[in-house]
C-alpha cells in the first residue's frame, strides 16, 4: 500500500531549490498553476497571511523556510541574532490559529541556539527546514495507513467519504492529511465516490480538492456546502474526514468554517467523524477549544469575488474557521496513533504527557 501511496505523490505545494523557497500560488488554481519564488522572511510571512501557501502543515513549514531565507539574508551583519529574532516574530504574526506554524518556529528557534555565527546558522536551520518538511511526509503516509485501517474496519466494500476545505498535497508537505486518508482508502479500493464541499468564501474544495482528486482521477463529486445534510441523509455516506488547524489537550478541534456544522450533521444522521492531522497540530498547552484564537478575515472575501463585487455593500461577518467539541469527533488520526472518541486523558496518553502546560 504505502508504493501505492508514494506513486500517487503527483503535486507538491512548496519546494526549497537555488536557496529560495518556491511556493505553489494556490490563490489561482485550478485556472493556472503558476510558480513564485521567495527570498526574505517578510516575503513568506506575507504570502502565508495572504494565502499563496494555506493549510496547517504547508504553513508551518514555509514558515520553518523562512527562518531559514531571514538567516541567509543575514550572513554578514553583526547583530544577525536579532534581526533573524524580529523576522521569526514576523512570521509568527501572519497567520493566529494553526499551531504548526508557532511549532515549526520553536523547533527553527532551538536549531539555532548553538550556533556562534550566521553561518553556522544558516547551515543549522537548512538540517532543521529540510528535517521539518520531510517529517511532514513520512507523518502524512504514516495518517494514511492508519486511517485507512478504521475505515477497513467499519466497511470492506466501496463507500462514499465526505471531506471539507483541502487537506492534500496543497495543504501539507506530502500526501496529504485527510485527503491522504482518502487517497489511501481508494487505492486500497475502498472509495466508490469522495464528496467535496466548495467550502466557502475561499474555495478550497472546489477550487483545490475538487482539482488534486481530479489529476489523480479519484471519482469526485462537488456540492454546495448547504447540501452536505441532504448528502448525509440519503445514507450513503459512511465517514467525514477533515483535517485540523489547532487541536486542543482534550480534543476539541479548530478547522475550516464549517467543519462543527458538519459534525453536527454526522452526529444527526449516524455518520462516522475522523480528524486526521499531525501531531504538531496538538497544542497541549490549552485544554478547551474557547480557548483557540479564531482568526478573522476581511468582509471582502465575502462580498467580492475576483475583486468584483457580488453581493450588496453591508458588515459582514468571516471567521476563518470554528471549533468541534470532541464529543462530536469519533476518532483523531496522527502519525503517533489513533484517538477514538477523545477526551483529555486519552489526548494526553497519545502526547505522553500527563498534565497541561
Amino acid at each position: 500500500m504505502r508504493e501505492k501511496m508514494l506513486a500517487a505523490e503527483q503535486i507538491t505545494a512548496l519546494k526549497w531549490q537555488d536557496k529560495q523557497l518556491w511556493l505553489l500560488d494556490q490563490r489561482v488554481l485550478p485556472l493556472s498553476q503558476s510558480w513564485l519564488s521567495y527570498q526574505s522572511a517578510t516575503e513568506v510571512a506575507q504570502a502565508i497571511s495572504d494565502m499563496v501557501v494555506r493549510g496547517a502543515p504547508a504553513i508551518g513549514i514555509a514558515a520553518a523556510y523562512g527562518v531559514l531565507l531571514s538567516v541567509q539574508q543575514q550572513r554578514t551583519n553583526p547583530d544577525w541574532k536579532l534581526a533573524v529574532a524580529a523576522d521569526i516574530q514576523q512570521l509568527a504574526a501572519s497567520r493566529p490559529t494553526a499551531v504548526n506554524l508557532f511549532w515549526a518556529l520553536e523547533k527553527m528557534q532551538a536549531a539555532l541556539l548553538p550556533a556562534a555565527t550566521a553561518a553556522e546558522a544558516e547551515s543549522l536551520c537548512l538540517t532543521a527546514a529540510l528535517g521539518i518538511h520531510q517529517a511532514d511526509r513520512e507523518a502524512n503516509l504514516r495518517m494514511a495507513e492508519l486511517g485507512l485501517q478504521l475505515i477497513q474496519q467499519g466497511c470492506d466494500a466501496p463507500q462514499q467519504l465526505l471531506t471539507h476545505c483541502n487537506t492534500g498535497a496543497l495543504a501539507t508537505g506530502g500526501f496529504g492529511t485527510a485527503l491522504g486518508v482518502i487517497r489511501a482508502a481508494y487505492h486500497a479500493g475502498l472509495v466508490s465516490l469522495v464528496h467535496v464541499d466548495e467550502t466557502r468564501p475561499w474555495l478550497q474544495g472546489s477550487r483545490l480538492t475538487a482539482w488534486e482528486l481530479a489529476q489523480e482521477q479519484l471519482p469526485v463529486s462537488l456540492n454546495i456546502d448547504g447540501a452536505a445534510a441532504h448528502l448525509l441523509r440519503e445514507g450513503d455516506i459512511t465517514w467525514v474526514i477533515v483535517g485540523a488547524d489547532r487541536i486542543t489537550a482534550a480534543g476539541d478541534v479548530a478547522n475550516k468554517i464549517g467543519t462543527y456544522a458538519l459534525a453536527v450533521l454526522a452526529r444527526y444522521h449516524d455518520v462516522k467523524f475522523m480528524v486526521v492531522a499531525p501531531s504538531s497540530t496538538i497544542d497541549m498547552s490549552i485544554e478547551s477549544g474557547a480557548d483557540i484564537p479564531i482568526e478573522q478575515r476581511a468582509a471582502a472575501e465575502l462580498l467580492q469575488v475576483a475583486g468584483q463585487p457580488v453581493a450588496a455593500a453591508v458588515p459582514a461577518f468571516n471567521p476563518v474557521f470554528d471549533v468541534t467539541p470532541a464529543k462530536l469527533i469519533d476518532a483523531i488520526v496522527t502519525e503517533l496513533g489513533v484517538v477514538e472518541r477523545p477526551n483529555l486523558a486519552k489526548m494526553q496518553a497519545l502526547m505522553g504527557r500527563t498534565a497541561l502546560h
